[in-house]
């Protein structure tokens, strides 16, 4: 079966899902594989419990009712994503770095609501399966997507670009994560660099913070650029940031002047964030005021820097993904907060490869700079690391939740921040009820 009669078939049921889970409400059920598990096993069972039609790649299936066979599955989800994006043509803008992609994303997609209606990529759907599935949501009624591309080997960036066809582009920054697929630093500008020289080479513009020397080096001389940034720098908007307790508060320079906007975002490293939102929005000629009210009216969430009360204490929580950059970043912050009694609770960082252990010892040093009334450190990588006196390690966060008595702590300002595989998150539920 070629693309268009599969379109056709999509158009008719009107989706396309990966979950088998998930077949009540009709539509093709794509079998693809993992590591541990290959939809074509469930695809019989996708078609008897409400799925319209299966694709499959299995040679089992062929010829069986209601399954479309074809040689890969996965590429053929993703032509027909391509293949939607080009008959509905509407402009798309694809956002990666290494970190506040995410941020960014909700940001950009919040302002652009206040003029039209907007697709945004949905959760962690930002990889070579999670795209094509954003972007066969798109219908009629959209009048622009934010797509969000991750990556953690080159060429990825390159492949999600091909699937997508972005008009515009927007690295937010690079950093030091995923290493182990990339090689090394240079690994991470040369795969993020993919969305620059698509753009270069087919799209319109890409929005860059000219603040970023390591985004100047990576962007190709004859694209244009549609920048932002801080200071006194040679901008078109530019911004600062005018306090942070515990919430940023920045203030943007717009055509009309000066306005302050006060966001619910956690941590001075979040002003490039809303920059970015900022004139990405004036770019589409929204009235900074409504740039304003979209960026204030936003909430974090996914454990993204968001500050969570619960009692006398004070949580500022960022575990949904670390990585050296966004460490150093976090902890620099948290420093410069308002308050005293304050306690780190750090969990590894992951993907980092052969530089792991020289990174997280890295952390030990910097930390080892401040004063903190106690420092707790969880995973196994944290645990290899040299430290002073004072700190406490763990294996695993069960292991802290079950040595820590937190029906002890009042008035503590605590900063949570790992990797999502650390699990971090359950120190929150561990304070709301200690055991």
């Amino acid at each position: 079966m070629d693309t268009d009669q599969l379109y056709k078939l999509f158009l008719k049921t009107g989706r396309v899902f990966t979950d088998s889970r998930k077949t009540h409400e009709g539509g093709i059920f794509v079998a693809l594989k993992g590591e541990h598990f290959d939809g074509n096993d469930f695809a019989l069972k996708a078609l008897n419990d409400g799925a319209e039609y299966a694709l499959v790649d299995s040679e089992k299936l062929k010829g069986e009712e209601g399954c479309i066979f074809v040689d890969d599955s996965l590429k053929t989800l993703q032509k027909l994503a391509n293949y939607h994006r080009r008959k509905l043509n509407i402009p798309v803008i694809a956002i990666t770095g290494t970190n506040g992609k995410t941020t960014t994303k909700e940001l950009i997609a919040a302002v652009l609501l206040e003029k039209c209606n907007v697709l945004a990529t949905q959760g962690n759907l930002n990889n070579h399966i999670g795209v094509p599935l954003t972007l066969l949501t798109l219908h009629n009624g959209h009048e622009i997507a934010v797509v969000e591309m991750g990556a953690n080997h080159p060429g990825e960036i390159s492949t999600l670009c091909k699937i997508a066809e972005p008009d515009y582009g927007l690295i937010t920054n690079v950093g030091k994560a995923h290493i182990e697929g990339f090689g090394s630093f240079e690994g991470v500008k040369k795969t993020k660099a993919e969305l620059y020289s698509y753009i270069s080479e087919k799209g319109k513009s890409v929005f860059i913070n000219t603040g970023n020397k390591h985004l100047l080096q990576m962007i190709p001389p004859k694209v244009e650029k549609i920048s932002y940034g801080q200071g006194n720098e040679n901008v078109q908007l530019k911004g600062e940031a005018a306090g942070s307790d515990p919430y940023l508060t920045c203030k943007i320079l717009f055509p009309r002047g000066w306005l302050y906007i006060k966001t619910k975002l956690v941590g001075d490293y979040n002003l490039e964030n809303v920059l970015a939102a900022a004139r990405v929005g004036m770019h589409f000629n929204i009235d900074p005021l409504l740039i304003k009210k979209a960026i204030e009216g936003y909430r974090p969430s996914n454990n993204r820097s968001q500050l969570t009360k619960i009692g006398s204490n004070k949580l500022f929580v960022d575990c949904y993904n670390a990585n050296p950059t966004s460490m150093e970043m976090a902890i620099k912050n948290f420093v410069t907060a308002r308050g005293e009694n304050k306690i780190l609770i750090l969990g590894d960082m992951l993907e980092l490869g052969a530089f792991s252990g020289g990174e997280h010892q890295k952390i030990i040093d910097l930390i080892s700079g401040y004063r903190f009334d106690d420092v707790f450190l969880v995973g196994e990588n944290f645990l290899k690391t040299n430290s002073a006196k004072g700190v406490h390690k763990f294996n695993t966060v069960d292991e802290l939740i079950a040595e820590v008595d937190f029906s002890r702590w009042n008035n503590k300002l605590v900063l949570v921040k790992g990797s999502r595989a650390i699990k971090l998150e359950k120190i929150i539920e561990a304070i709301k009820k200690p055991v």
